[in-house]
């Protein structure tokens, strides 16, 4: 089943780049102000927060970007050379992602890096079919439950008589 509600594949790759930043800012924000705060010394822990806020917040925003984006990307061409929206998509694109980020290290850091984000990316989507399965069970239609006959009684059913 394809979502209709979402941009079309040239523009979803911008708009996962900006989300994945704001994203990646806004935790960054926390994490490295809570980091500031409790390593600057006692009088001057606000200003310690700020400053390590302005100075990795971004950082981190970007590092994130950058991955949403490629990952958005890639998922979006496998999408197309595919022809189908399965997981496999997603698991095929976290491959290319992790080792196109790695690839600076080298082979083995590239091999690595795509392996373990194909392992994820798999975990994340056995989690999500999990999660939908488990949730229909719930709204399974059941069959209505059969009134019980009584000793004795015969009914005509398609032609036939029928004992109870």
């Amino acid at each position: 089943m394809m979502d209709h509600s979402r941009d079309p594949c040239p523009w979803v790759a911008l708009s996962d780049f900006g989300g994945a930043f704001a994203m990646g800012a806004v935790g960054g924000a926390v994490w490295h102000g809570i980091k500031g705060y409790r390593n600057s010394p006692y009088g001057e822990r606000r200003i310690g927060a700020l400053t390590a806020i302005k100075a990795r917040a971004p950082v981190l925003g970007g590092n994130f970007g950058v991955w949403g984006g490629l990952f958005s990307t890639y998922d979006c061409a496998v999408k197309g050379i595919r022809k189908k929206e399965d997981p496999w998509n997603a698991i095929i694109a976290g491959f290319f992602t992790g080792g196109s980020l790695a690839v600076r290290g080298g082979y083995k850091a590239a091999r690595n890096g795509a392996i373990g984000c194909a392992v994820l990316l798999a975990v994340i989507e056995g989690v999500g079919i999990g999660f939908q399965r488990m949730m229909a069970e719930n709204t399974r239609l059941e069959a209505p439950p059969t009134l019980p006959q009584q000793e004795g009684n015969t009914s005509v059913i398609g032609g036939q008589a029928m004992a109870a």
